[in-house]
């Protein structure tokens, strides 16, 4: 679906952050434009207020990776949710991690291809971190206790090629990331089903979430219905069914 220059227009800058960051399906935001703009649109560049206090900074190591806390610490995650459905409601959809049944499409790019089950992760080294989950905004924020496998053992288990330059991440609600697979072999990434030691909530991106403590919140996509690898050469499709 194209977006219409008006429909531009009426979105909120967090919306239209959202499409430059590849987060948001340009199908999910229509209905979404009620409020119309009642300006026309300056004709020249004209100063405009900065926002303030946004991005809330991101606490790091020297080397980039994400402080490790106690597990002591770990508890809710604070402030809203991130669901970018019309209504911002949890979507439909499986849940329970042991059910999971996520699309795989290597692309020739790995050995195997097909659907995820929880079988499948069980075979990998199970691994934990607790770390901050923190968005921009600068809520939500919280410091969870995450459970899962890493992500960079997941790609050896498919066989993935050196060729293989990025994965793109889909969600329920129709939500997706792009993310570079030198990044995703950080050992602190992972493909996680528990939170704080229990299965990570509906709400919170059951069955499956992707965990990259070391980037704001919002790249760590919820609810993964799907995982695509790609090379500049074999680009991922725009949207995927």
């Amino acid at each position: 679906m194209d977006i219409t220059r008006r429909d531009a227009l009426a979105l909120s800058s967090s919306t239209l952050a959202g499409l430059s960051l590849g987060l948001i399906h340009p199908e999910r935001i229509s209905g979404q434009t009620a409020t119309q703009q009642t300006q026309e649109w300056p004709g020249t560049l004209v100063e405009t207020p900065l926002r303030e206090g946004f991005p809330v900074p991101l606490p790091l190591n020297p080397d980039g990776s994400a402080p490790e806390h106690p597990e002591s610490a770990a508890g809710p995650i604070e402030g809203p949710l991130m669901w970018r459905t019309a209504d911002r409601t949890t979507p439909p959809g499986e849940y329970d991690y042991r059910r999971m049944a996520i699309r795989v499409d290597t692309r020739g790019l790995a050995r195997l291809r097909g659907t995820l089950r929880f079988a499948d992760l069980e075979r990998l080294p199970r691994v934990s971190g607790t770390y901050l989950l923190q968005c921009g905004a600068p809520l939500p924020s919280g410091i969870v206790k995450w459970t899962g496998v890493r992500f960079s053992d997941f790609a050896d288990m498919l066989g993935l090629v050196p060729g293989a330059q990025y994965a793109r991440f889909l969600a329920t609600d129709g939500a997706y990331v792009d993310e570079d697979i030198e990044t995703l072999r950080h050992p602190q990434v992972m493909l996680a089903w528990m939170m704080n030691d229990a299965p990570i909530p509906a709400d919170h991106g059951a069955p499956l979430r992707l965990v990259v403590p070391f980037r704001y919140g919002r790249r760590s996509l919820k609810a993964i219905t799907e995982i695509v690898f790609g090379t500049p050469a074999l680009p991922a499709p725009p949207t995927l069914s």
